[in-house]
């Protein structure tokens, strides 16, 4: 029953602080561990992470909200602005990369599945942040899921140095939750599996 409570605590949390219920040696612990042993196809370890925090953290929203400043009308920004500073607001941010370089490598060696691998690489990435995602709300920390890829993956890559052959896939931002997520409404299992007995 473990595993189900985890998968149960695993929720998008907005309001988070920027404080941690655990030391940092744990959260990089949750990272590495789930690198380590997510499953990739072909043992293929595409995934990369980066764990920004302190002000590392707040460098990438920083990032982030300069570029959609650019995108955003100026009398409209301003739930933009509120969005933005709930994730700054947390303890730190992991982005989450896939590796195109050994996606390619895959695809020239393999060409009976060359188009099966980027859905391969993003289906890997998916198990990947999940992973975090649960060793963190097992250890208390809330998060979310966000996607500004395309508007920042340019810029962050200039500022931390970042290899050119990872592309940018999410952003998750943590903290110590400041208030729980609110009740989920379930479709009907019937309309979603089929059991053949």
């Amino acid at each position: 029953m473990e595993f189900f409570d985890a998968m149960k605590n695993r929720r998008s949390i907005y309001s988070i602080s920027n404080s941690s219920t655990v030391s940092d040696e744990k959260i990089k612990e949750i990272v590495e561990e789930s690198v380590k042993h997510t499953p990739t196809a072909f043992n293929s370890q595409t995934g990369r992470v980066m764990l920004l925090l302190n002000e590392n953290h707040n460098k990438f929203w920083d990032i982030t909200e300069d570029a959609l400043r650019k995108v955003v009308p100026q009398g409209q920004f301003e739930p933009t602005k509120e969005k933005i500073e709930s994730f700054r607001s947390g303890y730190g941010t992991i982005l989450f990369f896939e590796d195109q370089e050994t996606v390619k490598s895959l695809q020239e060696q393999f060409p009976l599945y060359k188009d099966s691998f980027p859905s391969y690489s993003l289906q890997a990435s998916g198990m990947l942040q999940y992973n975090v995602w649960t060793g963190l709300a097992i250890e208390g920390l809330g998060a979310s899921l966000q996607h500004y890829t395309e508007l920042i993956e340019e810029d962050i890559k200039k500022e931390w140095n970042i290899n050119e052959s990872w592309k940018l896939i999410a952003q998750m931002p943590f903290g110590k939750k400041e208030e729980e997520a609110g009740e989920k409404e379930f479709e009907s299992l019937d309309k979603r599996i089929r059991i053949l007995d």
